[in-house]
């Protein structure tokens, strides 16, 4: 079985296509800001200042931002990944809205986060479509 890499250079995908390093170096500025904000908003549910059913999309988020790594590059499941990127780039929508009134900066904070996961949901929806299930 080729190296994570290999299998990823292999898929056909669209031409706008950022490499591997800047889709790393765009994680590496936005997990910071996910950091402070997600933490944010967990304490503050702890300690009982916001609702947890705000801070529920920012966990449900959370976990589906951790396990599409291992769900694209483990197990190479191209169709569940796409699910998984689907409900990441949901729960950001839900977690400006629920925690808009609270804390509107959090909220703001996420919008490059927003903008970088529907740039990564339409690649990945395009290239599961390119590489799997596509009529011949």
């Amino acid at each position: 079985m080729p190296n994570w890499l290999d299998w990823y250079n292999s898929l056909e995908k669209p031409s706008w296509t950022p490499e591997p390093s800047t889709i790393g170096l765009i994680w590496q500025i936005l997990y910071p800001v996910i950091l402070v904000t997600f933490g944010f908003v967990f304490v503050q549910a702890i300690r009982k200042k916001l609702p947890w059913k705000v801070a529920l999309p920012f966990a449900i988020n959370l976990v589906a931002n951790v396990i599409f790594t291992p769900i694209q590059f483990g197990l190479r499941n191209l169709p569940l990944a796409a699910v998984d990127i689907l409900v990441v780039w949901a729960t950001i929508i839900w977690m400006m809205l629920a925690v808009w009134k609270h804390y509107k900066w959090v909220a703001v904070a996420q919008v490059p986060y927003f903008i970088w996961v529907s740039i990564a949901t339409v690649l990945q929806l395009s290239i599961t479509w390119w590489n799997w299930g596509m009529p011949e």
